[in-house]
């Protein structure tokens, strides 16, 4: 073993204990254009079907769970649905993304990021949180593992988030949308995402984590955050006063958070939390 080798692996094994130490201080990737996936076609017609993904969240995610958070039944998955999965993803990477139209590529890489984080774990389940799948190129969990292969180039989880729907769309709510397989995630959305829904899904999906505990706790000059908005805290707002100014738009007036509201020019500690537990029942 040289030298050079050696160090690496100790500020590797180094870097890992940290992580494992500390949950929430996680290096966020930057939202870093991949100019690749840019093209698309505002002709075309195209309608991706979704329907496989579809009658897999409705047999196995639990929409209702009372902690408010949805549970998906990694351990039920029946061999049958095991390979509709498989079938599903097999048929987007199939399809040639520059061929669809803006509306329609949305749905097709938000689907394939949660159809594929799925996947993941099932491949690997049992699992206590997806933090454990780890690989050789990707120590810190599965999101930098090539996974897919897309007119023949290799795409992982975070090239889909970080270099193709962040940069392309430039919407916050995309982190309410795709789904990491943990507690303290926006919830795995029980409906398949579509050019026609998206919107009304991705607004829904802001209001139901925000009205959460686990992305606002309000106590008098104190708020307690999500670590969404610490890692990408830019994409919410220039500073903390108009990362809660955005998060104000969507609180519920009935929440106990909103007594806060009034307050948010009061608060002066800000700290961030972050659940990596498995969404499982």
């Amino acid at each position: 073993m040289t030298l050079g080798f050696s160090n690496w692996l100790v500020s590797l094994v180094v870097a890992v204990a940290l992580m494992l130490t500390h949950g929430s201080a996680v290096a966020a990737p930057d939202a870093k254009l991949q100019e690749f996936w840019l093209p698309h076609d505002e002709a075309s017609t195209r309608q991706v079907s979704h329907q496989a993904w579809q009658d897999i969240l409705d047999k196995y995610l639990d929409t209702e769970h009372a902690s408010g958070v949805n549970r998906f039944d990694y351990a039920a998955l029946k061999k049958t649905d095991r390979k509709r999965l498989g079938g599903y993803l097999d048929s987007l990477q199939a399809i040639d993304p520059s061929r669809l139209s803006r509306a329609e590529q949305f749905p097709y890489w938000v689907n394939l990021y949660n159809a594929l984080t799925v996947q993941v774990v099932l491949q690997n389940f049992p699992v206590d949180s997806i933090r454990s799948i780890r690989f050789w190129a990707s120590p810190f969990g599965p999101w930098d593992k090539n996974l897919l292969r897309i007119k023949n180039k290799k795409l992982s989880l975070n090239d889909i988030e970080h270099g193709i729907l962040r940069p392309i769309w430039k919407d916050p709510r995309i982190h309410f949308a795709v789904n990491c397989a943990s507690i303290g995630c926006p919830n795995l959305i029980g409906q398949a995402f579509s050019a026609v829904n998206s919107e009304q899904l991705m607004e829904a999906a802001a209001s139901d984590f925000i009205n959460h505990s686990r992305a606002l706790e309000i106590r008098g000059d104190a708020v307690k955050l999500s670590s969404i908005f610490d890692w990408y805290g830019a994409d919410f707002g220039a500073n903390e006063s108009e990362i809660m100014d955005y998060i104000g738009r969507y609180l519920d007036r009935s929440s106990k958070a909103v007594e806060g509201r009034s307050k948010f020019s009061s608060i002066t500690k800000f700290e961030y939390h972050y659940d990596w537990v498995l969404n499982k029942p």
